[in-house]
């Protein structure tokens, strides 16, 4: 249990640094990035704070993996729902390059979610 309670405090994490980034400087990382920001802010600060709401969602699960192996589900929706678009418009048409290593860390979180998932389902049937 110990590794999966410290990748959902990861994943936690990584979505809370994330989220704190488009919610407070969006046109900064815009910027960085080379991305011309959208009409309104709002666009971009809306999504941080359903990454937070995830973000808690993960810190929540990782106090009680076996209890909470539903929540993880719901992580592994968010993370290929994010690499799923990106690689889709990766393939037709073209994306940011801003937007890309976040997808390839999705993808390594969602199979180490599963991973985690699939452990936690065992012990739970225990």
């Amino acid at each position: 249990m110990t590794w999966i309670k410290a990748l959902l405090a990861i994943c936690g994490l990584y979505d809370t640094v994330i989220a704190a980034g488009f919610l407070f400087a969006p046109s900064a990382l815009f910027r960085i990035g080379g991305v011309i920001p959208p009409n309104h802010l709002g666009y971009v600060q809306f999504p941080a704070l359903l990454l937070i709401i995830f973000a808690i969602m993960f810190f929540r699960a990782a106090a009680n993996p076996v209890g909470s192996r539903e929540i993880i589900v719901y992580g592994m929706a968010l993370k290929v729902s994010y690499f799923g678009l990106v690689f889709w418009y990766m393939l037709h048409g073209g994306i940011p390059a801003l937007w890309v290593p976040f997808a390839y860390a999705d993808v390594i979180f969602f199979l180490l979610l599963y991973l985690a998932w699939r452990s936690v389902a065992q012990r739970a049937k225990a």
